[in-house]
């Protein structure tokens, strides 16, 4: 299903226009947006498919789908950020070793920190999620949560469908959800998991193989999230952020609202865009997996989200 994924974006980026505007719903207010290609030497800066920000320390992380951690010391007002590469690690067992080339190893997708800093990660395929030191050396493999506990590789859509995103909220400790739900369900009706074992339901957009690519508490306590649609070579590509209600939710689904929509249809250049990560005074820092195509730039946006 990437190949498909890599195909469109190599299509879309031949006849899309430049990016334009963005096309905004509600809340949202674009700060800056810049190609992004720092230098870490031998480390290939590409596919950055998660982000976490260390408000107390000013750490910035980036995973990659090829097994890397990349850290930068950052720093954001209310107009602008600077970052500044640190250092960039392979993810190791416990024994030093890398993770083999298999994307059930290496495929690192989401990255959360909780209260005390410590790092976790998500990865396709096999549902896991690994706690790992500063270095890059695994720690322990957590316990899911029990629903999540029950679901195999074949349950799932595809063998890259698994735990893409993930993030930490003061209340209810680490979060996920599947990027689609299992087969046999419908594709609307999407499930986000806490670790504590308390569940919200989302009613997803109706577009075309939609499906959660990255999750962030807000400062409200609400979830941010990422949403990506793809429709084929010759469909739209869709990129929606939504906030889901879950404080005081008793009904299921749980209310959400729609901040912001682009939509390949109407004119913009869609990107592959796969992480967030909240970075304080309601600012959050997006994007996007390049998908390792030499042409195709990495971009940050920086945005708010009004209040």
């Amino acid at each position: 299903m990437k190949i498909l994924i890599t195909l469109l974006l190599l299509i879309t980026s031949f006849f899309a226009l430049n990016i334009a505007p963005i096309n905004y719903k509600g809340k949202v207010d674009l700060i800056k947006q810049i190609n992004f290609n720092p230098n870490f030497g031998s480390y290939n800066f590409s596919e950055i498919s998660g982000l976490a920000y260390d408000k107390k320390r000013k750490i910035l992380y980036m995973v990659s789908d090829k097994g890397i951690m990349f850290t930068f010391k950052a720093n954001f007002n209310d107009d602008n950020f600077t970052l500044k590469p640190l250092k960039a690690v392979y993810f190791k067992k416990r024994n030093g070793k890398r993770y083999k080339k298999h994307y059930h190893d290496r495929d690192t997708e989401g990255i959360a920190l909780d209260d005390k800093g410590n790092i976790y990660v998500s990865r396709e395929g096999r549902l896991r999620v690994t706690q790992f030191s500063p270095n890059g050396i695994k720690i322990k493999n957590l316990k899911l949560p029990t629903k999540l506990r029950k679901i195999r590789e074949k349950d799932l859509q595809s063998g890259n469908k698994g735990l893409e995103s993930l993030t930490w909220h003061p209340k209810y400790g680490l979060i996920t959800a599947l990027e689609q739900p299992i087969q046999g369900k419908k594709l609307r009706n999407q499930t986000i998991y806490s670790f504590n074992g308390k569940t919200w339901k989302l009613k997803m957009e109706p577009y075309k193989n939609n499906s959660i690519s990255d999750i962030e508490v807000m400062d409200d306590g609400n979830l941010l999230i990422l949403e990506r649609a793809y429709g084929g070579i010759l469909g739209k590509f869709v990129v929606t952020l939504k906030e889901l209600y879950i404080k005081g939710c008793k009904k299921e689904p749980c209310k959400s609202e729609t901040l912001l929509s682009i939509d390949s249809s109407k004119g913009w250049k869609i990107e592959n865009f796969e992480g967030i990560a909240s970075v304080g005074n309601n600012r959050y820092l997006m994007v996007n997996d390049n998908n390792n195509i030499f042409f195709k730039k990495t971009k940050l946006i920086y945005f708010k989200v009004g209040r």
